[in-house]
């Protein structure tokens, strides 16, 4: 018999697309309590105290009650293991910076077996959790220690692995407020937001709009220097030199004081400002050379004031920040070295992961120490007591101001970015106040950079947090309706039944190729690129079906789907315009999944009407009396079909004025309320595809509900060979 205090996991599935459970990426695991299922919390000595003294933060858990706390009240008044570790694998995610919130447990048929399902962004961070999450609560039932700590460290290291950057993740919950689709291409920061045709890409602050020679003009600091010159933006005088004679040569000719950095630097390295002296120009030509990829150097004329970046997207600003210099004050008995640590790295906005939107800062770098140099200190030299020490002239831009950019400075940083010819760009600039023009001030642009950091806007020291993803999103999407729901999007169709799903999927992709698109099929059979067929596997799989939302050719795609695929994988797309449900299918077929009576088979095929969009529509078999109880799920519009026109559910669908198809006379007729549409008789079609009437009728429907003329709906009807279909088999 199973241990009274024991719970084990006899199985963990990712489901990656829609599911039983939710539009959104799960992990679902199946649990054995044993004995537990006769010990609910509130039997358990010390086991609420001992789970909410580790985990704090379950107070702030809703759970059924709905309101703060509701989830300690369940604790409180008696609940099952499997829903406790629900909630615990959900909030060691949290403390482990990636948020979720979605969860559910429920009951088998079978004693104290339980499936439970939690939200993850990541599927290793998800196992991980689940796993931690598992010795948590065996060691609060057993009284036995556990360290959190450490288990936080480990999770939190996890997501700094695997989950995109926090900046990356800005730009794709944007996409989803939009309802865009987002598919991550790789374990980096590779992005597609949208499907096939109407994809877009992007790579943190890149996109596929980005231009690699304007990448290469960023990087070359003199290159831009004298095309933005010329076209009236104001820069710093300055010079390329190739030796530290010759940066002291230049900074006499510019005029003290200057600055020197490497002509490829990005991020500041290797910058170091306000030179005064020749020693001090050498060592930082020294700095510079260093940081760079050759011994080019630029000297340029140092600009007084404070640094800025301002981000631009597309043609216009879309934030600001601010910088200041860094300092630490002596107290007489701590280095320079410790002084940092103690006044400056104790900030929790510093740290070495993106989610610190600044970074730690050491005294040892080559451009602080010279700066250290400068002022007759080294890092382990102990200032006086009160003494003001400068660490970093530069580097710490997080303090927003974007509310204050005056117009035509916001102009030039726009029209910097286009001369260099970039989409996203970050410009540095420097001056005494930013709500100014700069020639008032002597301010210049200083750098134009590619792939700028947007952390900085996303979540500054000070300010206003601006929507930077939002900009970003809205620029690559530019001209489509938010309101719509159309950007990114091409039209989708899934289908799911029994035998005849997968010859409706290819009537209905014929008809859509005769309507002018490039339009991909993975079904049982295979996978077909505009007709063509390209592998004999079954690609009712995720991977294989996603191979159609990533192809840029694909203008439509149709999925067949079923029972056991939505179960193990979920569904390959977020959602579509038309789902088709020809019939339940068997329960024998999934039975081994828990899934052991209709009712509970039902509840798996919904997920295709669920993820109907609002302006789209579910093609329904009226002659399945559980395939028409799907028509209330759907957000979109319902057409029934059958292949007697006086069955009861399309008769009354008609009568409030629904859409349904059938046939009369052995001729398919489209109807609405009064109105009808002849399309063709079965004897027009070849004699395959005539004989499974049903399959014709679902495909009829399905390509008026995508809006395709009816002259070109019977054109892929005549055209389709079902025969043909089965010798491809």
């Amino acid at each position: 018999m199973t241990n009274k205090k024991d719970i084990k996991i006899l199985r963990v599935t990712h489901l990656r697309g829609p599911n039983i459970w939710t539009y959104r990426p799960v992990i679902e695991a199946w649990l054995d309590i044993g004995e537990l299922e006769e010990c609910p919390s509130n039997t358990l000595p010390g086991f609420n105290e001992r789970l909410t003294a580790w985990l704090p933060g379950l107070i702030e858990h809703r759970c059924g009650v709905g309101e703060r706390g509701g989830f300690l009240e369940r604790l409180r008044d008696g609940t099952w293991a499997g829903h406790i570790l629900e909630h615990i694998v959900l909030e060691l995610q949290n403390l482990a910076g990636m948020k979720t919130g979605f969860g559910k447990t429920r009951s088998t048929s079978d004693r104290g077996i339980y499936k439970m399902a939690f939200r993850t962004r990541d599927e290793v961070v998800g196992r991980a959790a689940l796993q931690a999450g598992h010795a948590l609560i065996m060691a609060a039932i057993n009284d036995t220690r556990f360290d959190m700590k450490a288990t936080v460290a480990q999770l939190t290291e996890l997501v700094d692995r695997y989950c995109l950057g926090p900046s990356t993740a800005n730009i794709v919950d944007a996409a989803t407020e939009r309802r865009i689709p987002s598919i991550r291409l790789t374990e980096g920061n590779l992005v597609q937001l949208g499907h096939g045709a109407a994809q877009r890409r992007i790579w943190t602050a890149e996109t596929d709009r980005t231009s690699a020679i304007g990448e290469s003009i960023a990087s070359d600091k003199d290159l831009t220097k004298t095309l933005l010159a010329s076209c009236g933006v104001p820069v710093p005088e300055g010079a390329v030199v190739r030796s530290g004679e010759a940066a002291w040569d230049e900074a006499e000719d510019i005029g003290l004081p200057v600055v020197v950095k490497p002509v490829d630097g990005n991020h500041g390295r290797g910058v170091t400002l306000n030179l005064m002296n020749e020693a001090d120009v050498k060592a930082a030509y020294a700095i510079a050379a260093e940081a760079g990829d050759s011994s080019a150097v630029l000297v340029e004329r140092y600009v007084p004031g404070n640094e800025h970046r301002l981000l631009v997207v597309g043609s216009k600003v879309v934030a600001a920040a601010k910088g200041e210099s860094l300092f630490v004050t002596g107290d007489g008995q701590s280095t320079v070295l410790e002084l940092c640590n103690s006044q400056i790295n104790t900030d929790p906005r510093r740290g070495e992961s993106e989610e610190h939107p600044l970074g730690l800062v050491n005294p040892n770098d080559d451009e602080i120490k010279l700066d250290l140099q400068r002022q007759g200190l080294t890092a382990v030299s102990v200032p006086q007591a009160g003494r003001k020490v400068l660490i970093q002239p530069n580097g710490n831009v997080a303090d927003d101001v974007t509310d204050e950019v005056h117009p035509d400075v916001a102009y030039v940083a726009a029209l910097a970015a286009r001369v260099v010819g970039l989409d996203i760009a970050g410009i540095d600039l420097v001056c005494e106040d930013i709500s100014r023009p700069l020639e008032e001030q002597r301010g210049a642009i200083i750098e134009v950079n590619s792939s700028p950091g947007l952390l900085a806007h996303i979540k500054p020291a000070t300010g206003q947090p601006r929507e930077v993803g939002k900009a970003i999103v809205e620029h690559l999407f530019a001209g489509a309706d938010p309101a719509d729901g159309a950007a990114g999007r091409i039209p989708v169709v899934g289908v799911s039944g029994g035998r005849d799903a997968a010859l409706v999927t290819r009537l209905v992709s014929t008809v859509l190729r005769l309507a002018g698109k490039y339009t991909g099929v993975a079904n049982r059979h295979g996978l077909y690129l505009d007709g063509r067929k390209v592998t004999g596997a079954d690609c009712t799989r995720f991977d294989a079906a996603q191979r159609l939302l990533i192809n840029r050719n694909v203008q439509a795609a149709v999925f067949e789907s079923n029972a056991r695929a939505i179960l193990s994988e979920g569904l390959p797309y977020d959602r579509c315009l038309v789902g088709v449900v020809t019939g339940m299918g068997q329960v024998a077929d999934v039975e081994d999944l828990y899934v052991r009576d209709e009712d509970a088979l039902f509840n798996v095929v919904r997920s295709q009407v669920d993820v109907v969009l609002s302006e789209g529509a579910a093609v329904l078999n009226a002659a399945d009396p559980q395939v028409v109880q799907l028509a209330e799920l759907s957000d979109g519009g319902v057409i029934f079909y059958a292949l007697d026109e006086n069955n009861d559910i399309l008769k009354q669908h008609r009568a409030g004025g629904g859409r349904v198809a059938f046939l009369r006379d052995q001729h398919i007729v489209l109807a609405q309320g009064s109105e009808e549409a002849p399309l063709l008789g079965l004897a027009k079609l070849k004699a395959a595809t005539a004989s499974q009437p049903e399959a014709v009728l679902a495909a009829s429907a399905a390509g008026w509900a995508l809006e395709v003329p009816t002259d070109l709906i019977c054109a892929g009807l005549r055209t389709f060979d079902a025969a043909v279909q089965k010798a491809d088999i």
